[in-house]
């Protein structure tokens, strides 16, 4: 019903695939024809019209509950740093204060700037006014995340997280000596994720190339001076301050807490793009899309984690990463319910839905790093797989 034969699709004239790279090793293929994709693209509108005619007070107190158990988690950090000369209660304060942390960037700051809440006209949930508990400006954010990441999703040389600007992350970047230390930029970035974020959307590389002006880049310096001020003055300065002769303690948590929410958000975030199995696309072939096209470069160049109910809050819902970007206005808690039949729709369309343990995806992100690292010469290149689309609708 999908399916072309290999030698059919190769003489059409436009794919999604293949078309303006260096041919890949065969692999695994899938071929889907466009009347297909359309089709695709029409149930996941139906879908999403379903759930947005169906948000409401569950909605709204959802978000709720999830603000109070966020500021008690900071409230009882705050206070256990008072404490910190035990150990124990160090620990915990530590721990509180993470959780508060995760759950303020992940849950609550990311899925309100995406505009999940405006729909409720509460001006704390408003995308346009939100601020978060990161040293990134929400508005620099929104540029570099909601605009170039989820229009350009998996496009190399359009879509910035595509190895953040230092990381080689796919197969079409161009090895050169520098990408050898790809695992130890990877790692820098993974502790300081919060400050990369911050620096995403200066495009070093083309400052250093001379690409971008200084009259380019003074707003952002600007507005990271104010904003990443003031997290520095909060979390080093004045905590620190007010516990007092746990001055020292209290500084040296609030630094632990800020490097446990980088590194586990850094870690969610790698396994929703980066895992073996995710797809990335040319610019030439992502011409002209249309929006059933969209979708499903949405789903191949995303992937899932499994995990419990907990979990899935701790990240955001960002463990749904296929329906956050099918779907990146809808609030998160609703992609539980939407994901069967979300993967329903690939079943039926013969698509791959990339899920997997967190363990097991994040084990495939960092051994992409380390391979990546490498001259395609020692290591090879990677057996084409997943999806190839017909890009344009054949002659009747």
């Amino acid at each position: 019903m999908f399916g072309l034969s290999l030698p059919g699709f190769l003489s059409m004239p436009g794919f999604l695939r293949f078309g303006g790279r260096d041919p890949e090793p065969a692999g695994d293929l899938t071929v889907i024809d466009y009347d297909d994709v359309e089709a695709l693209g029409r149930e996941l509108d139906a879908l999403r019209a379903e759930v947005v005619a169906d948000l409401g007070a569950a909605d709204r107190e959802y978000i709720y509950r999830i603000i109070k158990a966020q500021r008690g988690f900071e409230v009882a950090g705050r206070g256990l740093m008072y404490l910190g000369f035990l150990p124990p209660f160090w620990l915990a304060g530590v721990g509180a204060l993470s959780i508060s942390k995760i759950l303020d960037n992940m849950e609550i700051g990311h899925n309100v700037m995406h505009g999940q809440y405006d729909w409720m006209r509460e001006p704390g949930l408003n995308s346009r006014v939100f601020e978060w508990d990161t040293v990134c400006p929400a508005d620099q954010w929104k540029h570099s995340h909601n605009y170039m990441h989820h229009t350009y999703t998996n496009i190399v040389g359009r879509d910035r997280d595509i190895g953040y600007g230092i990381l080689r992350m796919d197969e079409a970047q161009r090895w050169n000596p520098y990408y050898l230390g790809n695992p130890l930029y990877a790692t820098a970035l993974m502790f300081l994720f919060e400050w990369g974020v911050m620096l995403h959307d200066l495009e070093a590389e083309n400052v250093v190339q001379g690409k971008r002006r200084w009259a380019d880049v003074r707003p952002l310096v600007q507005g990271w001076w104010r904003k990443a001020g003031r997290q520095v003055l909060k979390d080093y300065v004045l905590f620190p301050v007010l516990s007092g002769p746990m001055f020292v303690s209290t500084l040296l948590g609030n630094a632990t807490a800020n490097v446990v929410r980088n590194v586990w958000a850094y870690s969610i975030i790698f396994c929703g793009h980066f895992p073996s199995g995710v797809q990335s696309f040319t610019e030439e072939e992502t011409e002209n899309e249309t929006r059933g096209q969209w979708y499903l470069r949405q789903m191949l160049g995303s992937a899932n984690i499994t995990g419990s109910p907990l979990f899935h809050i701790m990240s955001g819902n960002l463990s749904h990463q296929i329906e956050h970007h099918l779907f990146p206005d809808i609030p998160a808690h609703r992609y539980p319910e939407m994901a069967p039949r979300v993967r329903e729709l690939c079943e039926r369309y013969g698509l791959p839905y990339n899920t997997g343990g967190f363990f097991h995806q994040i084990g495939t992100v960092w051994a992409k790093i380390f391979r990546l690292a490498l001259p395609p010469s020692l290591v090879g290149r990677t057996p084409a797989r997943g999806v190839i689309v017909e890009h344009r609708k054949t002659a009747a």
